[in-house]
């Protein structure tokens, strides 16, 4: 089984509709395409590739053929290469075929999608591809993009990595300022518990062992470790002895993320995949052919 023939979420086509619609709207105001309207006749048609310049993780092909249709309902698009799949420079991902203008019109919008969600699926898979065969699993946060959150988090499912909560909505996750403002961690965790129902999960942060002891006296579900050195993530991972989910967070790069996974937590959060990954680089390029009659300036 390869890694795009894992359990891949579908993206509901409202969010990629709405998304897609927003971003031609952003790309074409009032006036539209004006280049392409003044340089390429109406009924010009075309072929075109999208290739890798860049080796990567694909990402985001449904965005990417949302936008071509949404400018031209007639184009086709055919996918080489599916998402979560990896690519060389020069592989070629998809074709696409239809007007030559609406191919010029959505082309932007369209590698926009894909080459900023394939940056964060290959910029994933690194970080999993460093902790191969280890017990911890790479996971997200909630530091994306707005409005893009759901898509940026499908890459990173892409990349073979794992989601943290979606948002505010789906888990209690008790950290610092709310214990502040609670009175205590032990008060915020109780506060939580008599708050919500037993469907919902609870996490803690804690930045001390000392706290991981108050912690693990209120039975929580997960604790997130902070900032830990990987001497103290251990002896953490001890202390907690398999009664709760542990994860790693803060001071993870691409040089630290197998010492942190050699302590044992279960899941280390990373933020970079998605608030600092590149852009995979990705081109569409057209195919001659006789069928197309561009206008001579």
């Amino acid at each position: 089984m390869t890694r795009a023939q894992r359990n891949l979420p579908s993206l509901p086509h409202n969010l990629v509709e709405a998304a897609v619609r927003s971003a031609l709207d952003e790309d074409l105001g009032l006036a539209g395409d004006i280049t392409t309207n003044a340089t390429v006749a109406p009924d010009t048609v075309a072929e075109a590739v999208i290739a890798a310049r860049r080796p990567g993780v694909i990402a985001g092909l449904a965005l990417a053929e949302a936008a071509f249709r949404a400018v031209g309902p007639e184009t086709h698009f055919s996918i080489e290469i599916g998402d979560g799949e990896t690519v060389e420079p020069g592989t070629v991902i998809a074709r696409v075929s239809g007007n030559a203008r609406t191919l010029l019109t959505a082309e932007r919008v369209a590698l926009n999608f894909l080459g900023r969600l394939s940056g964060i699926a290959t910029l994933t898979r690194q970080y999993v591809d460093q902790i191969a065969g280890m017990h911890a699993k790479i996971v997200d946060t909630r530091k994306t993009t707005p409005g893009l959150r759901a898509f940026e988090k499908y890459a990173v499912r892409c990349g073979s990595g794992y989601n943290h909560r979606v948002g505010l909505f789906d888990a209690v996750l008790i950290k610092d300022n709310h214990i502040v403002a609670s009175g205590g961690v032990a008060a915020a965790v109780r506060a939580a518990k008599a708050a919500t129902g037993h469907m919902t999960k609870i996490e803690v942060e804690v930045d001390t062992l000392a706290q991981l002891e108050i912690v693990m006296r209120e039975k929580v579900d997960c604790v997130l470790l902070d900032n830990m050195t990987p001497g103290d993530l251990a002896k953490a991972v001890n202390i907690v002895g398999g009664r709760c989910l542990t994860e790693a967070s803060g001071g993870v790069n691409l040089e630290t993320v197998k010492e942190i996974a050699q302590t044992g937590v279960d899941l280390i959060s990373v933020g970079a995949l998605t608030h600092s990954a590149s852009v995979l680089d990705l081109g569409l390029d057209f195919i001659a052919s006789p069928k197309q009659a561009v206008l001579q300036a």
